[in-house]
């Protein structure tokens, strides 16, 4: 299992990656709200600024400070290690 750094010191498993997208369109806003209410909301972005909504294959949604380009380029490198720098 690779764990992919996602900031903060929270990780993600790549293979349960579905998507990563930025959170500034109405379908993206709409799928967190629906995922806060039924409770499948995790947010990793420890009270910053959300600039990715990464969605799993169980449905959850995960919200964090990085950039997409960023958590892209962790899952695509080296495998995704967790000793990545925090970039925000």
């Amino acid at each position: 299992m690779t764990l992919i750094s996602v900031g903060f010191g929270n990780t993600v498993s790549a293979e349960r990656i579905v998507a990563i997208v930025g959170p500034d369109s109405s379908p993206i806003r709409r799928i967190i709200q629906e995922a806060k209410e039924d409770g499948r909301l995790i947010d990793a972005s420890c009270g910053r600024r959300t600039r990715a909504v990464i969605i799993t294959d169980s449905d959850h949604i995960i919200l964090s400070a990085l950039q997409p380009e960023t958590i892209s380029h962790r899952i695509t490198s080296k495998g995704g290690t967790i000793d990545d720098e925090e970039q925000e």
